[in-house]
């Protein structure tokens, strides 16, 4: 309330695979200036980002060719989770939960694997114009970053939403075979969405749910299964990658080159 914000003692990190976001490059450089602790979590070690932070967390992803960033927003994923391990509060949890990273890029390659079935899913919406994804607690991010690969690469209007806030309001939308991608990694909030599909099921909702767990497949018009269990705290990782598949192959299906999207440039500067 006009005071000016102690960051001394603060931890402000910058997230761009680019780094040339001006936004995000000023926001960090002034926190920098504040005395705050900066790190920039980027793709390009030698960018505009790179340079305003104190230290710099590469991804090492490699070129990011097409538009709608894909492997550097898993590799960003990858990076917190690494910062999340080393500023664990003791040497046991870190060994475990570094354990449970090293396992990533394998249930990664696995649910790659399911390519085929969702490329068999993904055609039959090939005139959907609208649709819901839905995410709760850690993959309440994933809904809002498959619903931008969805708008992105397939041009259907797609809006993210948690379970709860959905029912505030939003829920009006659903009538008969309205879709509705429920992103739902076994977890604690597991009998929340089970309850929330009952829900779309009684408006006569078509579902299509991305999990390993077999009860919340079962509830679903179109099951996608991911193939290995991870921790919940790890679960964005795979459960992106049958979104990323599902926006890829739909764009397919419609004839439109899910690389170069209509309208869009690599870098967006907004200030």
């Amino acid at each position: 309330y006009g005071r000016t914000p102690n960051f001394r003692n603060a931890l402000v990190l910058g997230i761009s695979q680019s780094g040339k976001s001006p936004d995000i490059v000023s926001v960090v450089a002034e926190a920098r200036k504040q005395g705050a602790l900066t790190a920039a979590i980027t793709n390009q070690p030698n960018s505009d980002l790179a340079q305003a932070a104190d230290t710099v967390i590469a991804l090492h992803a490699g070129e990011e060719r097409s538009v709608a960033a894909t492997k550097t927003f898993t590799t960003e994923l990858t990076a917190l989770a690494l910062l999340g391990v080393g500023l664990a509060p003791d040497a046991e949890t870190r060994r475990t939960m570094m354990a449970d990273l090293m396992a990533i890029p394998q249930a990664v390659e696995k649910a790659l694997e399911s390519r085929v079935r969702i490329a068999a899913i993904a055609d039959r919406y090939r005139y959907m114009r609208h649709c819901i994804v839905i995410g709760r607690g850690f993959n309440y991010a994933t809904a809002f970053e498959m619903a931008l690969k969805m708008k992105e690469l397939t041009y259907t209007i797609t809006e993210p939403y948690s379970n709860a806030d959905f029912m505030h309001g939003p829920l009006a939308l659903i009538d008969d075979g309205f879709p509705v991608i429920v992103i739902a990694p076994n977890g604690k909030v597991t009998a929340d969405i089970q309850e929330f599909i009952r829900t779309l099921h009684a408006r006569e909702a078509e579902v299509i749910a991305i999990s390993d767990n077999q009860d919340v497949l079962a509830q679903a018009r179109m099951p996608i299964h991911l193939p290995v269990t991870v921790p919940e705290w790890l679960s964005p990782m795979t459960a992106i990658i049958p979104g990323q598949l599902f926006s890829m192959y739909l764009a397919h299906a419609r004839d439109y080159d899910p690389d170069h999207p209509r309208g869009l440039r690599k870098v967006t500067e907004t200030r």
